[in-house]
């Protein structure tokens, strides 16, 4: 089972997802408060079971209604995802990928590991 790491930014609170080797899956934007950030932590737990992938990346792509992953390719060339939630907010993102393979792998660990993962509070 993963972990959501909450940490506190020099301008907020943010999330990190990690898997159960320790490797984070996904990130979040910045929150105002704690309470928005786990606010955001459930988002990710719901939205994500019942997410569709949205791949960007080939020519013609369906696109798919919220909540969804998006599959792209940023400005260094490097595949990444975000899921965005059923308002079409975006909720976390991923890392760059070097692969397609390892953006779907990445995906399917955000799945595997948002339901139940425990959520670690920063130190007071």
């Amino acid at each position: 089972m993963g972990k959501f790491v909450v940490k506190k930014t020099n301008t907020g609170v943010k999330f990190d997802l990690k898997a159960v080797n320790g490797q984070v899956v996904a990130t979040s934007e910045v929150y105002t408060s704690q309470k928005s950030c786990l606010n955001g932590i459930e988002s990710v737990r719901k939205n994500s079971q019942i997410a569709l992938v949205e791949d960007q990346t080939k020519e013609g792509y369906e696109e798919q209604k919220c909540p969804k992953f998006q599959v792209y390719v940023d400005k260094a060339g490097e595949f990444r995802f975000r899921l965005l939630a059923t308002n079409g907010q975006n909720i976390c993102h991923s890392e760059g990928y070097t692969t397609i393979d390892n953006c779907y792998n990445g995906i399917k660990s955000v799945i595997n590991n948002a339901a139940d993962s425990e959520i670690v509070l920063p130190e007071e």
